[in-house]
């Protein structure tokens, strides 16, 4: 089965590009009759709007603002001119329209009704080039709300358009859309888009393509193709699985385990009725391929191999990363990576293949243990009789913990003149964070089983959504939503990595507080993985809105006047996305320089689930350059938003057949 990424259905709703611009103010519900082209293309609806030009629909919604009563003149007018100023700056300005509904899909033996975009799995490609700006208007035909997220991407003072739910925004209501206006302007290389509410992302994800500016080339020779890979997990719930996650949550059960791995939305040979759909890669001998490797899976670490190729990693995280020869990769959740790999073998088939990598206790065994695969097939007369070659010298075992750090540690940031690294030197914010796997006290609860329930925290603090999103408490300046105390160090300090650890150490509390941190603070925050209670695992920590330079790491307790002498402040890898050891730390930099309120979270989604998350809020600077944009004229409401979302909790089962 030949996957295509870029191939999608594009909408047009006929509506203006003024409409667009300010984030559907004249939104309708969808099932009011808006005449809807559909035409299947290779690339996006693009409309290229040169810099120092302005659209035509920028003075269509003038004229619409003044004489629509619906509308407020000035409030739509500065917002606006905001956008249209956006527009002029972009390079090209690009359009998409996401499409969710139910859609019959049929994976390992059993066909399901489930929630896609635009009906594919993985969803669309967005392709762009760095520095342009695109805006996807989401149509939710599903029975739930939803939001997304684009994850990697920096929202410059736009938090409004950065979709984590009851964070930035309240879900989308079912028969509504919304429009999210997404600016590239320091990423480079690949990302990814996904759902950020409960796990629906399992089935709503797909890639982002960031290509250098357009007359700019890559810092490396120019490969002869490219594919995208995106590694996704399988649940046997199907559409039930958020309302099984919220059942387990309530009684303080662990939650759901994903039951495959996929390549581009297929399992490959080694899962039943899956040999047919198998994903193929087609190469020609002595050809180099650009392979964008993106981990969309909800919970899981993976490892990456092709049989007898070598990859050479060259970015992560849209950011480039000095040449890495590797055998394998470890990716965790949410992390991106490029990698070239020659075709330089005897011409035939060869697996490439995932696999779980557990950096839980070797004791702890109740994880997914399949293999996905996809079969890179060289062209030319050969006999396809023997299988595929496997990388059983190339792809590590589950728990090979050395594997996956001596990977992750070696990463380094190109840091030449096209591409700097800027690592902030004189820190003025100092953090110290464990990451721990939590008891929860039962009164949130009602428990089933003890006590206390599964949790887990940042600094004995784990994180409960409020039921009005954060940012517009914060820009309403609504009381009674957060608390601004979130602490700069644990409660009480011990030896995070020991095998027996006092029992208090793991309870922790359900709060919502938040960090602020001042316009253009160089932060510096240590984070400390924790074996606290049985099954602690890593944690890749991602930061919305940000990047962050990974300046040291180690395993066992971190020590502050040791530790900081080996911090590598030249050349350390750039990323969104980042694992902290569970017997380990790391320690990360960056500058407060984005004002907006910031999700700060686990993308391991169990330990998401369980409260591992925070908000970092940057107050505005003292311009208008350095300060928080002001609201689109139309979000999601958040009044009724608990009942919108937890409608998919009342669903009847949606299993249509089992083959």
């Amino acid at each position: 089965m030949r996957f295509t990424p870029r191939a999608q259905f594009t909408g047009s709703s006929r509506i203006s590009m003024g409409e667009m611009l300010i984030g559907r103010s004249l939104r309708r519900p969808l099932s009011s009759p808006v005449p809807v082209e559909r035409e299947c293309v290779l690339s996006p609806r693009v409309k290229k709007t040169q810099k120092g030009q302005t659209s035509s629909g920028v003075f269509e919604l003038q004229k619409m603002a003044m004489r629509s009563p619906s509308v407020s003149f000035f409030p739509t007018l500065f917002f606006l001119l905001a956008n249209a100023l956006l527009v002029a700056e972009a390079t090209n300005v690009h359009y998409y329209d996401f499409v969710l509904r139910e859609t019959n899909i049929t994976r390992n033996c059993t066909s399901w009704s489930l929630l896609l975009v635009n009906d594919s799995l993985p969803g669309p490609t967005i392709q762009v080039h760095k520095g342009d700006l695109v805006f996807v208007n989401v149509h939710n035909q599903g029975d739930y709300g939803v939001t997304l997220h684009w994850h990697g991407v920096k929202q410059p003072r736009n938090p409004w358009s950065d979709g984590p739910e009851y964070i930035t925004q309240c879900p989308i209501p079912p028969g509504t859309n919304f429009t999210y206006e997404v600016n590239f302007t320091t990423e480079e290389g690949t990302l990814l888009w996904h759902a950020h509410s409960d796990w629906t992302r399992a089935t709503v994800h797909g890639a982002i393509v960031i290509l250098p500016e357009e007359g700019n080339t890559y810092p490396f020779p120019k490969p002869d193709g490219e594919e995208i890979i995106v590694l996704g997990s399988w649940y046997s719930q199907g559409d039930e699985l958020n309302a099984d996650l919220a059942e387990d949550l309530a009684e303080g059960t662990d939650v759901p385990r994903s039951v495959g791995y996929m390549i581009n939305g297929e399992f490959g040979d080694f899962i039943a009725c899956s040999q047919d759909s198998t994903y193929h890669m087609y190469v020609d001998y002595g050809k180099t391929y650009h392979l964008r490797i993106i981990n969309a899976a909800v919970s899981a670490e993976l490892f990456f191999a092709i049989a007898d190729h070598n990859l050479t990693v060259v970015g992560m995280d849209a950011a480039y990363t000095k040449p890495l020869v590797s055998s394998y990769i470890m990716l965790s959740p949410g992390s991106t990576i490029d990698v070239l790999f020659t075709a330089n073998q005897t011409p035939g088939r060869y697996y490439m293949a995932a696999r779980r990598y557990s950096s839980e206790s070797t004791d702890v065994t109740n994880f997914d243990h399949a293999v996905t695969t996809a079969i890179i097939q060289y062209s030319g007369n050969y006999s396809l009789d023997s299988s595929p070659i496997f990388p059983d010298q190339s792809l590590p075992s589950y728990f090979d913990y050395d594997a996956a750090d001596s990977f992750l540690f070696v990463l380094r940031s190109l840091a030449n003149g096209d591409h700097a690294s800027d690592v902030p030197l004189n820190i003025t914010r100092r953090m110290f964070i464990v990451a721990s796997i939590s008891a929860i006290l039962c009164p949130h609860h009602d428990c089933v089983i003890a006590p206390t329930t599964i949790g887990s925290s940042l600094n004995n603090q784990s994180w409960e959504n409020p039921s009005t999103d954060v940012l517009q408490a914060y820009y309403k300046n609504i009381s009674g939503v957060y608390t601004a105390d979130f602490p700069d160090f644990p409660p009480v300090f011990y030896n995070w990595t020991a095998d027996d650890m006092p029992e208090e150490s793991a309870v922790s509390d359900k709060v919502t507080k938040v960090k602020m941190l001042e316009y253009n603070e160089s932060v510096e925050i240590v984070f400390q993985g924790s074996d606290i209670l049985r099954g602690a695992e890593s944690h890749p920590m991602h930061m919305h809105g940000y990047s962050f330079y990974v300046v040291g790491h180690g395993l066992g307790n971190f020590d502050n006047e040791t530790d900081p002498l080996n911090y590598n402040l030249v050349d350390p890898v750039l990323v969104n996305t980042f694992a902290v050891p569970r017997k380990g730390w790391i320690a990360i930099r960056f500058v407060a320089n984005n004002p907006g309120v910031w999700f700060w979270h686990c993308h391991i989604d169990r330990h998401m689930s369980w409260g591992m998350e925070t908000v970092f809020i940057v107050k505005d600077g003292g311009t208008e350059e350095t300060s928080m944009r002001g609201p689109p004229s139309y979000m999601p409401p958040c009044e009724d938003s608990y009942n919108i979302a937890r409608m998919k909790y009342r669903r009847l089962p949606r299993q249509i057949s089992r083959t």
